[in-house]
């Protein structure tokens, strides 16, 4: 648990209460200590924020200059296509000293500069949805002008959600492509090897967990012991065995360049978002 710091003060705010900044808030919530009373997020749509404050115990408004004038540290989780038309509605309102964070999908931070105008400490983070179970694979990337101050609270909310890498801009179309649409690969790859199984006649719901728990666990594998996937790989994959005849028609069917063709599309997608 990464601990809130004590003599932190700022408030912290969401423009957006969907999916991801219901995982980001309910995690600084649950990890990072935060008092619920410390964050605001506005939505326009009631059912969003009936959500949020459900999922978090965070208050959730409808207006989002109630948002901007109350908190110091701004969230950005709308979709990409109306995120123009928000930031427009909240720049006269955004006073220099806003430290602000977009999880937008695409949006540069050269754009961001440009609209927002005299708010320069920004940071563009590209998150993945297990940061709601403090499980999740983040990565970000400052402007020049984000303060010391700003690097230690935005990081330090970040790593309460999951594992948090700071990296150059350039690189999170490619984090989108892996991390940030990889728990969807996840979950095909997990629903497919269950209902294999249950076409080799276990239950479903044995199928589901035997599933999720190997996947759970290999991956367990990989961060505990720091070995590469491929020489685990090896050691499971006896000669003449059952892994190696699986692992055959694996690659006979085209999975590891399925992969690659998935990475890529999504990271491309990004890309054309931020055009």
């Amino acid at each position: 648990m990464v601990t809130f710091m004590e003599n932190e003060t700022r408030k912290i705010g969401f423009i957006g209460a969907g999916q991801m900044a219901t995982a980001l808030a309910a995690g600084f919530v649950r990890s990072a200590g935060i008092p619920a009373e410390n964050i605001l997020a506005a939505d326009a749509y009631p059912a969003a924020r009936e959500n949020f404050t459900a999922k978090t115990g965070v208050r959730a408004v409808e207006n989002n200059l109630e948002v901007v004038r109350t908190c110091d540290v701004l969230f950005l989780a709308v979709k990409p296509q109306v995120l123009a038309g928000v930031l427009e509605e909240l720049s006269p309102e955004l006073a220099p000293e806003k430290c602000v964070v977009s999880v937008v999908a695409g949006v540069t931070l050269f754009r961001l500069e440009k609209m927002l105008g005299k708010v320069t400490r920004i940071f563009r983070v590209m998150p993945n949805t297990p940061c709601l179970i403090g499980q999740g694979a983040i990565a970000f990337s400052p402007t020049d002008d984000v303060t010391d101050a700003d690097m230690e609270l935005v990081s330090r909310l970040l790593k309460s959600v999951g594992r948090c890498f700071l990296v150059r801009e350039g690189l999170i179309d490619a984090v989108t492509g892996l991390s940030g649409s990889g728990p969807a690969y996840a979950f095909l790859i997990m629903e497919a090897l269950a209902d294999a199984g249950v076409r080799e006649g276990l239950p479903r719901d044995i199928a589901m967990t035997l599933a999720a728990q190997t996947l759970r666990g290999a991956a367990e594998m990989v961060l505990s012991t720091g070995e590469h996937p491929g020489v685990l790989k090896d050691r499971v994959a006896s000669p003449g065995g059952t892994t190696i005849a699986g692992l055959e028609q694996l690659e006979k069917h085209g999975v590891r360049a399925a992969m690659y063709a998935a990475v890529h599309a999504a990271a491309q997608r990004s890309r054309e978002l931020g055009e």
